[in-house]
């Protein structure tokens, strides 16, 4: 993932004041684990307006769902809902030929208390562009639910970052 991508597509969603969290691999950088990661994972708060100001920030970046969904179905939550019983859906993938090297998934429900999230969100500038990612344990736990390979992985070495740690190895 290029940086110059990753400031786009968030410098857009500020420009268009989506309430939105990032997390994933990129919130899993953002709290000092270095690592690989090829995608922008956000949850954003599922409400019909911020879901098209979503929709519309991305599409002035050339991202489009990678199915046929529009964002006014996107905002339905029984489409949505229905998606996630018939279809197992996680996340509506996006993709931009813009953005090639940065594909963009957006939850399809909010895997945690959105506001009270928010609200404990970390604020972090990436080089004059405004990025929110999720506090540590909030990351841990939604790693801990998708129980991948990866996501296990980044739990072990996330766990390590705890400053209260059995190790001893949390930042001071």
């Amino acid at each position: 993932m290029q940086l110059q991508s990753f400031k786009a597509v968030m410098g857009a969603l500020n420009t268009h004041d989506v309430r939105c969290l990032l997390v994933g691999g990129m919130a899993v950088v953002a709290h000092g684990h270095g690592r690989m990661t090829h995608d922008l994972d956000l949850v954003i708060k599922l409400e019909r307006e911020n879901i098209i100001r979503t929709f519309q920030a991305l599409a002035g970046l050339d991202y489009r769902p990678r199915v046929p969904v529009t964002a006014e179905a996107f905002a339905d939550p029984n489409t949505r809902q229905g998606w996630i019983d018939e279809k197992n859906m996680t996340v509506l993938n996006l993709y931009s030929e813009r953005f090639r090297t940065t594909p963009v998934d957006l939850f399809v429900e909010e895997p945690f208390d959105f506001e009270d999230t928010y609200a404990r969100a970390h604020v972090a500038d990436v080089e004059g562009v405004t990025v929110r990612f999720v506090d540590l344990a909030t990351l841990i736990a939604m790693k801990e639910s998708a129980g991948r390979p990866i996501d296990l992985d980044d739990v072990r070495n996330l766990k390590l970052l705890e400053p209260d740690n059995s190790l001893g190895e949390g930042p001071s």
